[in-house]
């Protein structure tokens, strides 16, 4: 098979529910990307093969082809979305390689969009003519009740087995929005959309708001806050994958693992580990990592867990600083190591967990 390659790659800002994007349907986030990525790498509309999109939010429908026919992309290019959670817009570039690498395209445009702000409400239907429609917040990810935990719960409880003390989850947060005021974003790497041309979320966390945070779960030594939770947000990432060359990212491997439904924050550690055998290489050996932060405490055990060079993992920040626009999520992390790998060639780790007990892991390579 040959190799395959992200050959350019943008995102939006990401901006959190309720914020500058509150009226852009997830679709229009999507399609405001598709022709920067396409000049960027010297291609026109007909170039493409196939549009391929995560989205979790949407409710259902064809979110890539309403992008994909908003963009102006000819009416014979095929669109797929799909919805793994949180690894949805990781899973499309993924499924966007294999179509590549299997001889079935030779351009695909792959990532995810989420728009919170625009989520339809979520009701199921009546079983009897008096009942009223059950709205609910998100679906099941399995069939067992007992074995599907608030998210917030499960990162509190992972946090207390593994002795991630609150302090040391508000520290790496603090880190986090650090890092995201102090590294300038790489010229490129964000499309304005709405006149928003930078994320807006990261800002100074000071000692005193740390302390005045209620817990959203967990106990007062390993709790979880809103500091040490991404926030629920709107964006869109996308990259172009096409055979490697010049200028590219390689795509070295990548797959998905399930894990413990009670510890989808965990899923990542086994995903990363049986990816990093089946390269031969050592996860600490990657010069570069983006890793998921919808928790702090989540991203501190894989850190520990896996060996990784904590300096080395989102080095320009990560979610905790920008938000979780959780179909994209997966594919901001590619944007973000696409950039990253342009300034400073080397091998990229990408890796994110979804709910239900999932991950994602990617290995990226510029030399």
């Amino acid at each position: 098979m040959s190799a395959v390659a992200l050959l350019a790659a943008r995102r939006t800002a990401v901006v959190p529910r309720g914020g500058a994007f509150r009226e852009v349907e997830a679709h229009a986030l999507a399609a405001a990307l598709i022709g920067p990525v396409l000049r960027d790498a010297g291609l026109v509309p007909g170039d493409v093969d196939e549009v391929i999109l995560g989205n979790a939010l949407s409710g259902g429908g064809n979110v890539a082809r309403v992008a994909a026919l908003a963009a102006g992309l000819p009416e014979e290019v095929p669109a797929l979305t799909l919805d793994t959670q949180c690894c949805s817009g990781l899973d499309a570039i993924r499924l966007g390689v294999a179509r590549i690498a299997a001889g079935e395209a030779r351009f695909v445009l792959a990532g995810g969009v989420e728009s919170f702000s625009r989520a339809p409400l979520r009701a199921h239907r009546p079983r009897t003519k008096g009942e009223a429609p059950a709205f609910y917040r998100q679906p099941a990810f399995t069939p067992w009740p007992e074995r599907e935990p608030d998210l917030a719960a499960a990162a509190a409880t992972l946090a207390r087995l593994h002795a991630i003390p609150r302090a040391d989850q508000e520290a790496f947060a603090v880190e986090s929005h650090r890092r995201a005021l102090a590294v300038p974003l790489p010229a490129g790497e964000i499309v304005p959309v709405s006149g928003v041309e930078a994320d807006s979320f990261a800002r100074v966390l000071s000692p005193a708001l740390l302390a005045r945070l209620p817990l959203l779960a967990g106990d007062a030594a390993h709790g979880v806050t809103a500091a040490t939770t991404a926030v629920e947000a709107d964006a869109a990432a996308l990259v172009l994958l096409g055979p490697a060359g010049a200028g590219g990212a390689t795509v070295v491997g990548s797959l998905a693992r399930g894990a413990d439904p009670l510890m989808p924050a965990l899923a990542p550690v086994p995903a990363v580990a049986a990816l990093c055998t089946r390269l031969s290489v050592a996860a600490a050996e990657l010069e570069h990592v983006e890793l998921m932060e919808a928790y702090a405490a989540q991203a501190l055990v894989a850190i520990r867990l896996l060996g990784l060079d904590p300096g080395r993992v989102n080095a320009g920040g990560g979610a905790l600083a920008r938000g979780h626009p959780i179909g994209a999520s997966g594919a901001v992390l590619a944007v973000r190591a696409f950039h990253r790998l342009q300034a400073a060639p080397g091998r990229a780790l990408l890796a994110i967990a979804g709910a239900g007990g999932i991950a994602s892991a990617m290995v990226l390579s510029r030399r």
